[in-house]
C-alpha cells in the first residue's frame, strides 16, 4: 500500500526511528501504525514508545473550577489564528462555566441556556461571525470531597483558556494553601509528561499485555532463554510503569524523587507542621 509522508513523519516522531526505517515498518504493517510502532520496537530501532495521547487539532481548551469542582472542555476550530479572537475565547469560557454547572454530556452543553440562547445557537452565531467552523469535541470534570481542586493551563492565552488543561483533585485534611501549591506543581508535571494513568492498576490491560509481547518477542529474536526473557519482561515493565503511570514517573520539579515520593514527602510536612 503507498505510504505518506505525513504517515512518516508521525512514526518518527512517535519513536525516533530513522525515517526509512518507519517507512518500511509502516508498509510491513499494511500502515497500523501502532504495530508498527511494535515492530520497531521489537526490531531494537525505537528509542521509546511515546503515547499520542493529545489530539492535534486547533482551537482551545477551557478549563472552569468552582469550589471543590472543576471541568475542561475543548473546542476545535479550523484554524489556530481562531484561538486568538475574542469572540471564540468568549464561546469557549461560557461553554466551560455551563459545563461546571450541567455536566460532561455535550449534547447537554450544547442545549443548555445562557440568556436567550442555547449554547448550540451561540456557537452557531460565532461560527456565522468568524467565517470558520468550530465545534464542542468533549468535556471532562473532576471533584474532591474533603481536600482542593488544583488546575494548570498550558500555552494561555486567557484565564483558564490554552492548549492543555489539567485539573488535579486532592484528597486531605492538610492546609488548603499548601495543597493548592502543590496541585498546580503536579497538574504541570502532568501536562509535560502526560501520564497514561495513576499507577500500573488503572492502564488498560491491553496496553500492558503489548508491552509484554513486545519486550518478549524483542529478546526471543536475541536468542535469549525464556526464563532469562521472563525477568527481563518483569524490569522492563517496571521501567514502562516509571514512563507511564503518574506517580511512578519522576517528578519534573524534583527529578530525584518520584511524584509518589513527593506527596509522601507533602504529607510528612503537614504532619510535623499540626505536631
Amino acid at each position: 500500500m503507498s505510504i505518506s509522508a505525513a504517515q512518516v513523519k508521525e512514526l518518527r516522531d512517535l519513536t525516533g526511528a530513522g525515517m526509512m526505517d518507519c517507512k518500511a515498518a509502516l508498509q510491513e504493517t499494511n500502515g497500523d501504525m501502532e504495530s508498527a510502532v511494535d515492530l520497531l520496537r521489537k526490531k531494537g530501532l525505537a528509542k521509546a514508545a511515546k503515547k499520542a495521547g493529545r489530539i492535534a487539532a486547533d482551537g482551545l481548551i477551557g478549563l472552569a473550577v468552582q469550589g471543590q469542582k472543576g471541568v475542561v472542555v475543548e473546542v476545535n476550530s479550523e484554524t489556530d489564528f481562531v484561538a486568538r479572537n475574542d469572540l471564540f475565547q468568549g464561546l469557549v469560557k461560557m461553554i466551560a462555566n455551563v459545563a461546571l454547572a450541567v455536566g460532561t454530556d455535550v449534547e447537554k452543553i450544547k442545549a443548555a441556556k445562557v440568556g436567550h440562547l442555547t449554547i448550540a445557537e451561540a456557537l452557531a452565531d460565532t461560527i456565522a461571525k468568524i467565517g470558520e467552523n468550530m465545534s464542542l469535541r468533549r468535556a471532562s470534570t473532576l471533584s474532591v470531597g474533603n481536600g482542593v481542586m488544583a488546575s494548570y493551563v498550558h500555552n494561555s492565552v486567557e484565564e483558564g483558556l490554552g492548549k492543555i488543561g489539567v485539573l488535579v483533585a486532592l484528597e486531605s485534611t492538610g492546609k488548603a494553601d499548601e495543597l493548592k501549591r502543590f496541585g498546580r506543581m503536579v497538574a504541570m508535571h502532568v501536562a509535560a509528561s502526560n501520564p497514561q494513568a495513576i499507577d500500573p492498576s488503572g492502564l488498560d490491560p491491553e496496553v500492558i499485555r503489548r508491552e509484554k509481547d513486545v519486550l518478549s518477542d524483542k529478546f526471543k529474536a536475541q536468542g535469549k532463554p525464556a526464563n532469562v526473557i521472563d525477568k527481563i519482561v518483569e524490569s522492563g515493565l517496571k521501567t514502562f510503569y516509571k514512563e507511564v503511570c503518574l506517580l511512578d514517573q519522576a517528578f519534573i520539579h524534583e527529578p530525584d524523587k518520584n511524584v509518589a515520593q513527593a506527596v509522601r514527602d507533602l504529607m510528612t510536612r503537614d504532619l510535623k507542621a499540626e505536631d
